[in-house]
């Protein structure tokens, strides 16, 4: 991304932008660094439907591991547990789009997380 929008979000595993945001939806594009991987973590209020468009994107969903490569797409229905990891030598870029009845950033719960921030204990 050449252009730094004011609603940049940096994170301890790479940023988010929020691209757009109504009653309905939110849209993301979320950067994830090399080594780095969001937080193991569900949602109760919203659904997320995921685009990879850079890179090799590890995606955790409930107990199976895949990798997702450009153009893939991957469905996070509310409740379950998922995780986004950057194996590869270069960023992950996923376009995020949220639906539900809450988007805010507290609609998280942890259950594991590398930089310490986990809510539950598993």
């Amino acid at each position: 991304m050449s252009d730094e929008p004011s609603s940049r979000i940096d994170k301890p595993w790479g940023c988010f932008v929020i691209l757009e945001e109504t009653k309905a939806t939110k849209v993301k594009s979320l950067i994830v660094n090399p080594g780095h991987r969001l937080s193991l973590q569900t949602h109760e209020h919203r659904d997320e439907h995921w685009v990879i468009v850079r890179g090799v994107a590890r995606v955790t969903l409930g107990d199976v591991t895949t990798d997702y490569h450009y153009g893939d797409h991957v469905y996070v229905r509310r409740g379950t547990r998922h995780r986004i990891a950057c194996t590869g030598p270069e960023p992950v870029e996923i376009i995020e789009i949220q639906t539900g009845n809450s988007f805010h950033e507290e609609d998280i719960v942890r259950y594991s997380d590398d930089y310490h921030r986990a809510d539950k204990v598993v």
